[in-house]
């Protein structure tokens, strides 16, 4: 993953060949545990959505984010390794009780500045959200229990996300979300989040 500049990103990635990364919901949960473990302390989470076959987060990068660590000898932000650790140990588990072996994870996590001149942030927190719909899984938002929706509008805290932070940004606060939310993202914008 790239980070050039400190901002907003959209940080996803998805199963190798598209398969399955959470196969029961002890492993959505396993997965949320690690993310508080490894990605809480290089960086602060506005958004989340945890998809049978991949993962979405909205992230504030910071300096304390693209601070340099070193792992084997190779130089990278602090927020890189946060996520390589949370997608390896995480794979970890899961293989091993799934019996199986091999890459869990595509090798690329993908991450998008969404912050900036153009913003975009909006777009996305309302894409990371809206998936589980467009996927055919659910038909509203607030039915899909592994997203950060229910921390913003069903009064659920998980303390994964910042979301005080999140709704006094100036994006957000010039045009705030709702938990009808009934915005459309157009084809085009949810182009400019990958």
């Amino acid at each position: 993953m790239k980070f050039e500049e400190s901002g907003i990103y959209h940080i996803y990635n998805r199963g190798n060949n598209r398969q399955r990364i959470f196969f029961n919901n002890g492993n959505y949960e396993y997965f949320l545990k690690k993310c508080h473990h490894f990605l809480k302390p290089v960086c602060r989470i506005f958004a989340w959505c945890l998809m049978p076959n991949h993962f979405h987060f909205l992230i504030d990068v910071d300096d304390k984010s693209l601070v340099p660590v070193k792992s084997g000898g190779i130089s990278m932000p602090a927020i890189t390794n946060g996520f390589r650790l949370l997608q390896s140990s995480y794979a970890k588990g899961v293989n091993k009780q799934q019996n199986r072996t091999g890459n869990l994870f595509q090798q690329k996590t993908k991450a998008k500045l969404v912050s900036g001149q153009d913003d975009y942030t909006r777009t996305a927190f309302l894409y990371i959200h809206q998936n589980p719909v467009k996927a055919k899984l659910i038909k509203l938002p607030g039915e899909w229990e592994y997203s950060s929706w229910r921390e913003y509008f069903q009064g659920y805290n998980s303390g994964l996300c910042d979301t005080t932070k999140f709704l006094q940004l100036p994006c957000i606060i010039e045009r705030p979300v709702t938990k009808d939310m009934e915005d459309q993202i157009k084809d085009e914008d949810e182009d400019l989040l990958f």
